[in-house]
């Protein structure tokens, strides 16, 4: 029996690898110092009561930022060890399998994990505030889409130490992810993973369009909105379009894998090129889902930190829905060496041009946002001037990419690495990292250190390019993606070592930003509910904002309606009047969206191991609570008016 133990045991966790065993011992100190602290405060309840059965927006938005700090960090490690791996010719450090698990993981993790997440963060922190709404259309929802997308990601990131991680790249083409040349386990945890992932942010996307159309303060029509509320619009019209075609194609490699399906082999009449079609239409939408909103961002940051109203207000909100548009007309520039024709190449050559010109149209709308503008320089706004050259210098090579001809030499080379991190790093962190840095104060009511941010800001872009100006010339000498070693013939020794220290430079950044984030709670500065002299409605409420978020909804009739009241004001106007106090309706709090999402990881699971046993409770675990949701009618609550001016006096006491 011990014998069949140990054989079990074996085969089912990960074993053979320091690395892994390094990572062993840091999960299970983690999981003991987190109970232990749990118990020695006795703070059981207050995790259940206050956070994982919450539906309030800004906590969810808080949670969402947490889980994906700490995938920038699994993410980030995966990067460093694979750069350290490619410092010098020749070298031992992860084996070839190792490697091809770590780049098939740190890309997932970056996109999925890491940048999804963050974005739904900030979308959750803002736009209610933004708009004048006391929560987002449905809350339950929200709560629900939240703990699939936490749940979706122990059950790929468990693949690490259990059952072997996926290798066959972030992408999974078949046939590598096909059960001949990945047997294990690893290309199931892939699939189902990012499949109960999906289905969080499929339900984000219909949740924040909803809530957008529907729940706009009175008067704020649609272009009056806040160009950050048009750059959510835009994504989630993109998410609800391209999520389920992910679906779709995940579940036929699933029964491929499963059932011996033959969608995607060439036995039976399959063929893997439709495959990447698929995940390709799903693919690039998926690059402008993650980059519209750190356009809407930028604006908002260009803005506030330049005196000034937006330039060309109309011209942006026509570039943000071409991009949503156009971005599903241009997978199939990623595979133009593939044979599909010259028409076909020509057609996705001109429309992967087309979509460089509104991309171009915002530039310059922030360039004359600035332009006389009385400018100010704190840590959101250099991160937007560090964004502008990065990310023109991505879209250039983007326009490069898209010449058919020209594609045939950069194709599947470290240039196209450079590029894609250029606009992902530049584009996506840079904007995500300056909304949170704008927002901040706002959600936590203190400001980040700014010292300890430019520090931060410093060695992000100088080791962000360090480490990728580097590659551009690697690819054009024929390194290729996906090699874990190379010779010292090849010439490459100088430009990888110089990259790998660019990306050593940005983990120090990582670092910076961790240590400001612990300094500035450890010496918390109050803010004021306006510290940046902002122009939209969520910086007129107090910081953090209260429950209820808005005591009165107010009437928002221009494009920056607090920014002019707050003009009118200063020149002794009276301000605009607000309705009188009356009690507010509110979500009751649930834990049925962190029970059901737990059953989906208990499901997805058993599917992985072919664990019947285990994955048809998960799912009878998941209609259990669907039908306990539809016959709970205790959903709601009413704050009552005597709390609320409570609430309000404190705020004012404390000046915020």
């Amino acid at each position: 029996m011990w014998d069949n133990i140990k054989e079990f045991a074996s085969e089912f966790f990960v074993t053979g690898d320091p690395l892994i065993y390094g990572a062993d011992v840091s999960i299970a100190l983690t999981l003991i110092a987190v109970v232990t602290a749990l118990t020695y405060f006795k703070k059981w309840t207050w995790l259940w009561k206050d956070w994982l059965t919450t539906v309030d927006h800004k906590k969810i938005g808080i949670m969402y930022v947490i889980a994906s700090l700490l995938m920038l960090f699994r993410g980030g490690v995966d990067a460093l060890l694979m750069r350290t791996q490619l410092a010098v010719p020749d070298a031992e450090f992860l084996s070839p399998e190792h490697y091809n698990q770590i780049f098939t993981t740190h890309g997932v993790i970056m996109i999925l994990f890491m940048a999804m997440p963050l974005m739904f963060g900030l979308f959750n922190l803002v736009i209610p505030l933004q708009i004048g709404a006391r929560d987002v259309a449905f809350p339950f929802l929200n709560s629900l889409s939240f703990w699939l997308f936490f749940f979706g990601a122990m059950l790929f990131n468990v693949s690490f130490v259990i059952g072997g991680s996926p290798d066959a790249g972030w992408l999974s083409y078949p046939p590598l992810s096909g059960k001949d040349f990945s047997p294990g386990v690893g290309q199931d945890f892939y699939i189902w993973g990012i499949q109960i992932s999906g289905i969080g942010s499929l339900m984000t996307g219909i949740n924040f369009i909803v809530t957008i159309l529907k729940m706009r303060a009175p008067g704020m029509k649609l272009m009056k909105m806040p160009m950050f509320t048009w750059s959510v619009l835009s994504s989630c019209l993109t998410i609800i379009l391209a999520f389920p075609i992910l679906t779709i194609t995940l579940a036929l490699l699933f029964i491929d894998r499963y059932l011996g399906g033959h969608f995607f082999t060439l036995d039976s009449g399959g063929n893997p090129m439709m495959y990447i079609n698929l995940i390709w239409m799903w693919g690039h939408p998926e690059v402008y889902i993650v980059i519209l909103p750190a356009f809407g961002i930028f604006s908002e940051i260009v803005a506030t930190f330049s005196k000034k109203r937006l330039f060309g207000y109309k011209s942006m909100v026509f570039a943000l829905m071409a991009i949503s548009i156009t971005s599903f007309f241009t997978w199939a520039h990623h595979f133009f060496t593939m044979g599909t024709g010259a028409n076909v190449n020509a057609f996705f050559a001109v429309t992967t041009m087309i979509i460089a010109i509104p991309t171009g149209v915002k530039v310059f709308n922030w360039l004359f946002t600035m332009y006389r503008g009385r400018l100010s320089f704190p840590t959101p706004m250099l991160w937007m001037l560090g964004f502008i050259p990065c990310f023109v210098v991505g879209g250039m090579t983007g326009v490069m990419l898209s010449v058919a001809p020209a594609d045939f030499q950069f194709h599947n080379s470290y240039f196209l690495i450079a590029h894609f991190h250029q606009v992902l790093i530049g584009g996506v962190a840079f904007g995500y990292f300056a909304g949170l840095y704008y927002w901040w104060p706002k959600v936590f009511g203190f400001k980040l250190d700014e010292k300890l941010g430019k520090w931060a800001f410093w060695f992000w872009n100088i080791g962000f390019y360090v480490c990728f100006m580097p590659q551009y010339v690697l690819g054009l000498m024929g390194m290729t993606r996906r090699v874990s070693t190379y010779g010292w013939d090849k010439g490459w020794y100088d430009l990888n070592l110089v990259s790998t220290i660019g990306g050593f430079l940005m983990g120090i950044g990582f670092i910076f930003q961790v240590w400001q984030i612990l300094h500035s709670i450890k010496f918390m500065k109050k803010a004021p509910a306006d510290p940046w002299d902002g122009r939209t409605l969520e910086w007129s409420i107090p910081s953090p904002a209260p429950v209820y978020n808005f005591a009165t909804i107010p009437r928002a009739e221009g494009k920056d309606w607090y920014w002019e009241e707050k003009q009118r004001i200063a020149q002794g106007l009276p301000p605009s009047p607000r309705p009188k106090l009356e009690p507010i309706h509110m979500p009751k709090n649930s834990g049925i969206p962190f029970i059901m999402s737990a059953f989906w990881f208990v499901a997805g699971f058993g599917l992985v191991f072919d664990w019947l046993w285990m994955a048809i409770p998960g799912f009878i675990g998941i209609v259990v609570c669907m039908l306990a949701h539809s016959f709970n009618y205790k959903t709601d609550y009413y704050i009552p008016v005597d709390e609320i001016k409570r609430t309000e006096a404190a705020a004012a006491g404390r000046g915020v």
